[in-house]
């Protein structure tokens, strides 16, 4: 079945075929880490610390190359602040918010489906 990005801009690309552009996105978006700093930004405005006392588990490392991800997308802009210290922060973009909606729908569902899901043991990380 082929099926066309509304955009109409690729609309002779099958979004599940590797090289259609949508597919990048939606790899960005299905990323947990990336999700959950969505998710994260979705109270407002935040500096990298908050963030990654928010996000439990995710390396410094990991977190900056996720956040620099989704500014190159324009998932979220990111607002460097001439102080002493430098103060940066992160904020979602208008596209960032509306990504923002269908995730949460996906949490909401997630929290209210957990008890039925099957639970495979912890990964380590």
């Amino acid at each position: 079945m082929t099926t066309t990005c509304p955009s109409g801009q690729h609309a002779h690309h099958d979004v599940y075929a590797a090289q259609c552009p949508c597919r990048a996105l939606l790899d960005l978006l299905a990323n947990k880490w990336s999700a959950l700093a969505i998710g994260a930004l979705e109270d407002g405005p935040q500096r990298f610390g908050e963030l990654q006392r928010k996000l439990q588990g995710v390396s410094p490392k990991v977190l900056t190359q996720t956040l620099r991800r989704l500014e190159d997308f324009g998932i979220l802009d990111r607002t460097v602040y001439p102080a002493v210290p430098l103060h940066v922060e992160y904020s979602l973009t208008p596209l960032g918010e509306s990504a923002a909606v269908p995730l949460n729908h996906l949490r909401n569902w997630v929290e209210e489906n957990i008890d039925h899901a099957g639970r495979p043991e912890p990964v380590a990380l």
